[in-house]
C-alpha cells in the first residue's frame, strides 16, 4: 500500500519535471503572441529563420566505444572536404555549445531577445555578426543582447557567473581525482615526441582530460622562478589587450576548477560574502583571493604553465594572440608577439607555409569538446627556461664548447595542449618546459638510435631552428654508442629499421621507469 511518505517522494521527484513543463509553457504562449502580432512578410520571414535555426541545434555527439584515442588527428592529412580554400574566415564560426546551457541562465530577457533574432531577413550569421561583441570591448561593460563568436548572449555569460560549471559547458571532463598523488616524489611524464620520418606537421594527438596541467616536484622553486622573471621582465612575460578579459577570466578558472578536482589535497575553492571566491594552495602554504587579480596574475601565483590567449577577430574570423603569460619562451617573449596573427607568430617555422591553410582553417572549426595535445623537443645545455633575444645564453649556441660535459645536456620538451573555451570562443594555447638529462636515454630502449637519426639526417633548416649543432659534438657520439649497446644486450633487435615508436610520445617500458624513479 502506498503511504503518504512514498506519495511525497512520488511528488518531489514530479517537480523538476512540472518545473520544466511551466517554463516551456509560458516560452510556447509567449512566442505564440509573439508571433500573431507579425505581418506576413514577418510570418514568413521568421517560418525560414526558424527552420534554419533547428538545423543548428548542437546535437551531442556519439560517445566513441574505442579505450585508445587516435595516434594522431593531424589536419594535414587529405580528408574529404569539399570547402574551397579560402583566406577568410569571417562567416565561419566555430561549433557552438549552447545547448550545454543551463536554461536557469535564461533570463526573461534573454528569452525575449532570443525570440527577438529569428524576426530577421539577412538569415543567422548576418545576424550573429551584427551582435557580435566588439573586438576590443571588455564584455563586463557591453550590452546583454552581444553575443560571443560561440552563440553565448553576454547576459548568459553574465548570469553564469563565476566560476560555472566548465565541464559541461565545454564537454570535457573534469580529472579523476590523484589521491596517492605526492608533490615530493612527483616527477612528469617522461615524453619523447620524437618522429621519423621527419617533417614540418601540426603531429596532433586527443589530450587527456586527467593529464592537462601536471605537478612535479619542482612546483614550489618553478613558481618562484616565475615570479621572478615577471619581477624582472614584467610586460616581457605577461600582458593583455583589451578585449581578452572574459577569455582570461575563463582560463584562470579552468585551470583552478581541474586543479582542485585532481589534486584534492592540495587545492580548494572557497566562496564568501566579504571575500568572493578564495583558492587554497596548501603546497605554498597561502590563498589568493581571485576578485583582487587580474586573472593571468592568479595563473602566475598558482600554475607553473605558460598560457596564451588567441582570440577570433570579427573583421577576417583569423586568431590573434590578444594576452598572455609565457615565462617558457627561447627568443622571443609576450611583447614580441602579442597582437600578431596566427601565420606571423609562427613565420620564423621552417616550412609552416606549408601547413598555414591547414592551421587557419583547423582553428576555425575547433569545438570546445576536442582539445589537443602536441610536443616540441630541443636539446640544450643545462636548463634555460626563458631566454628573451639577447640573453647571454644564446651565446652557447654559437660555439661547440670542446669541454662541454655531457651531463649538461637536457632533452627540452615543451609539451602543449590547445583548446577552445566554451563562452569567449578564445583558443588557448598553453604548454610546460620540461628538462631531462640525455643520460636517461641510454636505457629507454630506441631513443638513442631514433634521436642519433635525427640529429644525422633531420631536414637541416628543421634542425637548425631547434639549435641542437651546439651540443651535437658531444650528444651524438653518446647516443651512437648507447644504440649499439641497446642491440649488443638486446634491449632493441639489431639492425631495427629505425621510425616514430607505437608508444610514441613515450618509450617501451616507460611507465615502470617512470613508476620506479617515483619510488613506486
Amino acid at each position: 500500500m502506498e503511504t503518504l511518505a512514498d506519495g511525497d517522494m512520488m511528488f518531489e521527484k514530479l517537480l523538476p519535471s512540472a518545473q520544466s513543463l511551466i517554463l516551456v509553457t509560458i516560452a510556447f504562449l509567449l512566442s505564440s503572441i509573439y508571433y500573431l502580432v507579425q505581418t506576413e512578410s514577418q510570418k514568413k520571414a521568421l517560418r525560414q529563420n526558424f527552420s534554419t535555426w533547428l538545423l543548428r541545434i548542437p546535437r551531442r555527439r556519439r560517445s566513441s566505444t574505442s579505450k585508445t584515442p587516435p595516434r594522431s588527428l593531424t589536419p594535414d592529412k587529405k580528408v574529404s572536404d569539399n570547402t574551397p580554400p579560402t583566406q577568410n574566415y569571417k562567416d565561419t564560426f566555430p561549433p557552438s555549445p549552447r545547448g550545454n546551457l543551463p536554461i536557469w541562465t535564461k533570463s526573461w530577457k534573454s528569452i525575449w531577445a532570443s525570440l527577438k533574432r529569428f524576426d530577421v531577413d539577412d538569415g543567422y550569421q548576418e545576424y550573429l555578426q551584427k551582435h557580435l561583441i566588439p573586438w576590443e570591448a571588455d564584455y563586463r561593460k557591453c550590452d546583454a543582447s552581444t553575443y560571443t563568436p560561440m552563440e553565448i548572449s553576454i547576459g548568459e555569460v553574465k548570469a553564469l557567473g563565476d566560476f560555472p560549471d566548465y565541464s559541461k559547458l565545454s564537454g570535457v571532463p573534469l580529472p579523476e581525482a590523484y589521491k596517492e598523488f605526492e608533490i615530493e616524489k612527483a616527477i612528469p611524464r617522461p615524453y619523447r615526441p620524437f618522429r621519423w620520418a621527419y617533417h614540418q606537421t601540426m603531429s596532433l594527438g586527443q589530450m587527456e582530460p586527467d593529464w592537462w596541467l601536471e605537478l612535479e616536484n619542482s612546483y614550489t622553486d618553478r613558481i618562484a622562478e616565475r615570479k621572478g622573471l615577471f619581477d624582472k621582465y614584467g610586460k616581457l612575460v605577461l600582458n593583455y589587450l583589451p578585449g581578452s578579459e572574459l577569455g582570461c577570466k575563463e582560463i584562470m578558472e579552468n585551470a583552478l576548477q581541474f586543479y582542485c578536482a585532481r589534486y584534492p589535497q592540495y587545492f580548494s575553492l572557497t566562496h564568501s560574502k566579504s571575500k568572493g571566491y578564495v583558492f587554497h594552495n596548501r603546497i605554498l602554504k597561502n590563498e589568493t583571493i581571485i576578485k583582487d587579480m587580474h586573472p593571468l596574475h592568479v595563473l602566475l601565483e598558482n600554475v607553473p604553465e605558460d598560457f596564451a590567449v588567441m582570440l577570433r577577430n570579427p573583421a577576417d574570423g583569423k586568431y590573434y594572440f590578444r594576452a598572455g603569460l609565457l615565462c617558457s619562451s627561447l627568443g622571443w617573449n609576450v611583447d614580441t608577439k602579442l597582437g600578431m596573427q596566427l601565420k606571423d607568430i609562427h613565420s620564423p617555422i621552417p616550412d609552416y607555409s606549408n601547413i598555414q591553410l591547414s592551421m587557419d582553417r583547423w582553428f576555425s572549426r575547433l569545438s570546445a569538446d576536442r582539445p589537443i595535445q602536441r610536443g616540441s623537443w630541443g636539446l640544450e645545455i643545462d636548463k634555460p627556461l626563458f631566454m628573451p633575444p639577447g640573453d647571454p645564453h644564446e651565446k652557447h649556441r654559437e660555439v661547440q664548447h670542446p669541454d662541454l660535459d655531457l651531463s649538461r645536456i637536457h632533452l627540452r620538451v615543451d609539451w602543449q595542449t590547445l583548446r577552445r573555451l566554451p563562452l569567449s570562443g578564445a583558443i588557448i594555447f598553453n604548454f610546460k618546459a620540461l628538462f631531462t638529462p640525455i643520460e636517461e636515454f641510454r636505457d629507454e630502449p630506441y631513443i638513442p638510435a631514433l634521436v642519433a637519426k635525427l640529429l644525422k639526417e633531420g631536414k637541416r633548416s628543421i634542425m637548425e631552428y631547434k639549435n641542437t649543432w651546439h651540443v651535437e659534438h658531444v650528444a651524438l657520439p653518446a647516443l651512437e654508442k648507447w644504440a649499439e649497446e641497446q642491440e649488443e644486450n638486446g634491449m632493441v633487435q639489431r639492425d631495427w629499421d629505425v621510425r616514430t615508436l607505437e608508444e610514441s610520445p613515450w618509450f617501451p617500458g616507460w611507465k615502470e621507469k617512470w613508476h620506479r624513479q617515483q619510488g613506486f
